[in-house]
């Protein structure tokens, strides 16, 4: 089904969108969660809290592609599941790794007091339009969906120590952009 008649039956209040969303983009999703989460059944409550959400905030612009739509929607469910769940930090899954790497470049005391989160990540936006496709698609695995190192180096035929070194120039940039941008890092 296409991505277009999904969302019409969503408008329509008819229950198959969840079935067909879950058909079509059930495995992204889940891939997305136990990034994050890294528990099958933390995962399948954010799978069942995003169709929810798909179903209660299905934009009117209709979204001509669904994948990043839900993609946002189950990263936010994640996230906060996981931070629940590691309000006291412990472990080194995945998702605390990355988070870590990315306070390198805005600690949580800035980022708190920056009254509109839109504007940074309108910045964000605009930094990662400047960088090559590469660059853009490894700090995206990385931060967004919080893809492991070794998993972004398979999939882009390189070495895990490559990827390393390349997110981390990626994180200097940024902090250089924002820095230029006024934020004070």
């Amino acid at each position: 089904m296409q991505d277009h008649e999904i969302v019409d039956l969503y408008w329509a209040r008819n229950e198959n969108a969840i079935k067909e969303t879950n058909v079509k983009y059930g495995g992204y999703c889940r891939t997305i969660a136990m990034n994050i989460v890294a528990n099958a059944e933390d995962s399948e409550e954010c799978i069942n809290d995003t169709y929810l959400s798909a179903w209660n905030t299905m934009p009117e612009e209709r979204p001509q592609m669904l994948a990043p739509y839900l993609a946002a929607i189950v990263r936010n469910h994640a996230l906060t599941l996981y931070r629940k769940a590691h309000s006291i930090k412990r472990g080194a899954g995945q998702t605390a790794l990355a988070l870590d790497e990315l306070c390198e470049v805005a600690d949580s005391s800035s980022t708190e007091e920056m009254a509109d989160m839109s504007l940074l990540s309108e910045h964000i936006n605009k930094f990662l339009a400047g960088l090559g496709s590469n660059d853009r698609i490894i700090f995206v695995r990385r931060y967004f969906y919080v893809d492991a190192l070794s998993d972004i180096a398979e999939k882009l035929s390189m070495s895990e120590s490559a990827v390393k070194s390349q997110l981390f120039r990626t994180r200097q940039k940024l902090k250089s952009y924002l820095i230029q941008e006024g934020y004070e890092l």
